[in-house]
This record gives structure tokens, sequence and C-alpha cells, in this order.
């Protein structure tokens, strides 16, 4: 137990034969349940793992018949952490690039600042060059998009695996629908926001070494763009039109429109008529103008409105008790 309350950690793990004893290994003492879920290893972990919960009678292990994907492997561990009297839930993923010594910290920026979620923010730690640059880079852009998605504003690095949940918010968000490959860190995230639950980041260090990655950089990119394209969509529909209507929502829809219907076919008109013609169609290219400069404003009022409602709501909402 940590400060009177139950805490478990889901391990995801897929061909971590390496690194995976010392994950195990490394649990701190106050961790009442390791709930490890082998997603259909080809190599030694699953031995490995059942060799290990013979001395540590914390571990539990559950294996999948065939890979069904990180994401389903955690939304087995989250189900299989809820059959439990825990308090809180933290994933640390099998791979041992999160270190058990930032886990105190994410648990008390938890529960004193009586959040229900908490992650792991990597790029806090003075340490953040060690970082290859590729994926520092593509965490940053990825940050950026998955601030509009989800619509927490001030997270920072969605792609930090690294989390802390409260049993009780994690029992009230549908966790079974979750995306069931990549790209779930921000579908929680955005689960989250929609029941309006108040989330924070914490620094952890960042740890790279012998771990291998199974993110296809090329096929991953335009899969994460669809998907977080839907959950802004599903996240406007569920938080600004079902549950608590914002004006926000015709802000953002006139851009678009705007944007797609009027700017796309000026653009195509102007381009034509400059490569028949020769010269710049003055009336297009006033109408494109105006246009694009309404379209980009309308967004500029949608997203700072957005920000405007996050930020208002946990003010009105107070810290949870």
């Amino acid at each position: 137990m940590y400060k009177e309350l139950r805490v478990n950690v889901v391990v995801p793990a897929f061909n971590e034969e390496a690194l995976i004893l010392g994950v195990l290994n490394g649990m701190p003492d106050f961790i009442d349940q390791i709930i490890v879920i082998d997603d259909c290893s080809t190599d030694n972990t699953n031995e490995l793992v059942t060799e290990a919960l013979a001395k540590d009678s914390r571990i539990r292990l559950l294996t999948h018949s065939k890979n069904l994907g990180l994401g389903q492997t955690l939304i087995d561990g989250y189900l299989a952490s809820l059959e439990t009297d825990a308090e809180i839930t933290v994933v640390m993923a099998g791979d041992d690039q999160m270190d058990p010594n930032d886990l105190p910290g994410m648990l008390d920026t938890l529960i004193n600042g009586k959040y229900d979620y908490v992650k792991g923010n990597r790029l806090l730690h003075a340490n953040v060059s060690s970082m290859p640059r590729y994926r520092y880079l593509g965490n940053s852009l990825l940050t950026l998009l998955t601030k509009f998605a989800t619509g927490y504003y001030a997270l920072m690095d969605p792609q930090c695996g690294y989390t802390a949940i409260r049993n009780n918010a994690l029992a009230k968000i549908p966790i079974e629908k979750m995306t069931q490959g990549y790209g779930y860190n921000a579908d929680i995230l955005t689960m989250l926001n929609i029941q309006q639950f108040a989330v924070a980041d914490c620094e952890v260090r960042p740890v790279y070494g012998e771990e291998k990655s199974n993110i296809k950089v090329w096929s991953y990119i335009p899969k994460i763009v669809v998907l977080l394209t839907k959950l802004f969509i599903r996240r406007l529909w569920w938080r600004h039109v079902i549950l608590d209507f914002h004006p926000l929502i015709f802000f953002y829809a006139f851009g678009v429109s705007v944007l797609a219907f009027v700017n796309v076919p000026l653009a195509i008109r102007f381009g034509y008529i400059y490569v028949r013609v020769g010269e710049v169609p003055r009336t297009t290219a006033i109408l494109f103008a105006v246009s694009i400069m309404a379209a980009i404003q309308s967004l500029l009022f949608a997203v700072w409105m957005d920000m405007e409602y996050g930020s208002r709501r946990r003010e009105f909402q107070g810290l949870r008790d």
C-alpha cells in the first residue's frame, strides 16, 4: 500500500525476455499486485514471468493465445485490476523504460493533487537529451496534435505510457472500447475529458537502452493522424453537443467548412486560370485571401474557447476529494 491506498501495476509484455525480470525485480515493496499480460510472446518472456511469480506472490500472469496489440493488452490489464480491491492502477511497460524511482512522485501527484489520472512527462526532465532525436521531434508533433484531439492543452509527451489512474475513474469510462493498438494514450485521455476527469503531468526520467520499439514510423504516422482526427470529432460531439452544449463547435465547423468548400475550390480556380492565362485573377485572389483569413480566425476562436472551457471547468469543478 502507498499512503493507505492499494496500488496495482499493469505490465504489458511482448518478447521482453531480456528486460522483464529487471522490471519485476525493481517493483517497489508498496505495490500490492503486479499484473503481467503476455501478448503471445514468441521468446521466453512467459517462462521467465512464471518463474518469477513462484518467488513473488504479488505477480499475476495473464497470457494471450494470439498477439492482440498493446491497446488490448492494457485493456485486459485494466479490467483485471478493476476486479481487485485496489484504489490505483499504474502502467509500467515490460521493456524497462520506466524508472520505478519515479513512481512515488507520480502517486503523490495523483493523491496530493487530487487528480484522477497522472501521466509521465519525459520532456520536463533534464536528461531529455538522452531521447533519440527522431523520437523527440515525433513526440513534439504528436504532442501538438494530441492537445487538439483530447482537449487537455496543458499536457505534454502524450506517447509516455507511464501512467497512474484512480480505479473509481477507470470504472466510469468505457475502457473496454479503447483503441487496440498504438494510440491508446490519446484514446484514454479523450474518454477522461468527456467525463471531465482531472488529469496532470508528472516529470519522469527518460530511459533508453536495450529495448526495441515495435513502431513502424511510416505506417504509424497516417494511422495516428486518422485516429486523432476521430478522437477530436468524438470529443466535440460528446462533450460540447451531447453532455454540455458550447458554441465553439460552430466556430470549428465554420472554419473547417470554409477551408474545405471555399478555399480549396478557389485555390484550384486560381491555379487553373494562372496556368491558362498567365495572370493573377484579382477577384479570385481577393476572395481567397478574405475567406482564408475568416477560416483561420474562426478556428483560432474555437481553439481559444476550447482552452478556456477546459481551464474554467477545472477551476469551478475544484479539486476532487
